[in-house]
């Protein structure tokens, strides 16, 4: 069956796409095993998600008959699986190299994409490389090597150098966040790469950002355009709150107050002036989270973990927590310090008001501060003294150490809690499994009967410790 799709640009013909069912040979843990591909609908009956929306199957059809495809759609609209799905679709089960190269700007980005592929369960093997990771779980990963292959620029085109990676059966390059990966600070790195993989026949290449240039090596010939950039129906309101201090602080604890208990992020440009907010709102006794790029990976990944479970409702992060980020729908963001480009200032509007929602997003503004041009006239809200205080954190987040290689589900771990823990249904929260691991969100007054109750004995067949995070 042949449809015709009009593109931004061009007509293009097309084909629609299907997963179909077959039996491929997946390598876990040095072992092969035979495992059931599944078709479209049971990845996304798996995934929780009812259908595609219209941005999905618009790109996972021009993906399907093009070579070469560009995917321009806000932040939050579900890019990830738009252009996994058909890649998945067109692997080879014969082939036991890398057959998808996937570049992102960030790790945890890379992890995202690396859970989305696993929740996923195609038995294909996956595996994500990155920038302060070890080059010994590295070379284990790519001892077998995985048919798609997630990784940062830096760390893949090392590997690449080192021969730790055969790029001659790679087949698809995608470049996710591409404004972000071919910034001059990567351009070496994404030479070195798209040379290396120079015989791949489907290149892709996706943002939220239009406009950006997209250097001659990266070898784009004429694209197919998919655009939901100005066809995202959000209702985003933009607010502006005047500081009559230079120092902002107390201006944004009166804001937080204002708002209220809901989730939201607290953009700032540096790393010190997180740790100067974080400081005083822990004073202040307000629960939060930072993130930044000088954070240990795992102080980063765990502080998503928290943030995503409502451990904490409130996120103050640099332009990293911007884009590409598995956190859930905000009502609002805040810039605490203006970024210097439009395209930022979009990037942080866009974790609120996605996918036709409605959102805010505050400016703060000290009285003598000018406003950057790109922004445009914003009407100033007036923020009243605060007569309440943000309510403490009612959940607290649980380390577990067992995961997806233990065979443990997210069924197993609420029914240890519930069943073994005596807490009740109410008491456990959201459920999170990595491979070797695995974190649960439980009430703050049931840890301690928890722990007693749960600490040292087995979920499934494994024998876990559990602890407070």
């Amino acid at each position: 069956m042949h449809l015709w799709m009009s593109s931004r640009r061009s007509n293009l013909r097309i084909s629609s796409f299907t997963v179909d069912k077959f039996r491929s040979f997946a390598i876990y843990d040095q072992h092969i095993v035979m495992t059931h591909i599944k078709s479209q609908s049971e990845i996304l009956s798996k995934l929780g998600i009812p259908k595609l929306n219209p941005m999905q199957e618009e790109a996972g059809m021009a993906i399907d008959s093009n070579n070469h495809v560009i995917l321009l759609s806000p932040t939050g609209t579900g890019k990830t699986l738009a252009f996994l799905l058909p890649v998945i679709a067109n692997l080879n089960p014969e082939v036991t190299e890398v057959q998808t190269m996937i570049i992102v700007p960030s790790r945890e980005l890379a992890l995202q994409i690396e859970q989305v592929l696993r929740e996923m369960g195609t038995g294909y093997k996956v595996n994500a490389i990155y920038g302060g990771r070890t080059g010994s779980k590295d070379k284990i990963d790519l001892q077998h090597p995985p048919a798609v292959l997630i990784g940062t620029p830096g760390r893949i085109a090392d590997r690449i150098r080192r021969r730790q990676i055969d790029t001659k059966s790679v087949t698809t390059l995608i470049l996710d966040e591409f404004d972000k990966s071919l910034e001059v600070g990567f351009e070496d790195e994404m030479k070195e790469i798209t040379q290396a993989v120079r015989r791949a026949k489907k290149v892709i290449l996706t943002s939220a950002t239009e406009g950006v240039e997209i250097p001659k090596f990266v070898n784009l010939q004429r694209p197919a355009y998919v655009d939901y950039l100005k066809e995202n129906n959000n209702q985003l309101t933009l607010k502006k709150v005047v500081s009559p201090d230079k120092d902002k602080l107390r201006t944004l604890v009166n804001l937080l107050n204002h708002i209220g208990d809901q989730p939201g992020i607290v953009f700032c440009n540096y790393k010190d002036t997180i740790e100067y907010i974080s400081e005083h709102l822990t004073k202040q006794n307000i629960s939060h989270a930072t993130f930044y790029g000088g954070m240990e990976q795992i102080d980063r990944e765990r502080a998503l973990i928290k943030f995503r479970n409502k451990t904490h409702q409130l996120l103050i992060a640099t332009d990293l927590a911007a884009r590409g980020l598995d956190i859930p729908e905000l009502g609002y963001i805040a810039h605490y310090q203006l970024p210097h480009r439009v395209e930022e200032f979009t990037h942080r509007n866009g974790r609120t008001a996605r996918m036709n929602a409605s959102g805010i997003a505050y400016v703060l503004q000290w009285k003598e501060e000018p406003l950057p041009e790109f922004i445009g006239p914003i009407k100033a809200e007036k923020i009243s003294s605060p007569t309440t205080s943000l309510s403490p954190a009612n959940w607290t987040t649980l380390f577990i150490s067992g995961g997806r290689k233990d065979k443990i589900s997210k069924g197993d771990i609420a029914g240890a809690f519930i069943k073994t823990g005596g807490l009740s249904s109410d008491d456990v929260g959201a459920i999170e499994i990595k491979q070797d691991c695995a974190f649960v969100a439980i009430k703050k007054n049931q840890v301690s009967k928890a722990l007693k109750a749960l600490d040292n004995t087995r979920i499934k067949k494994k024998k876990v410790r559990i602890s407070e995070v």
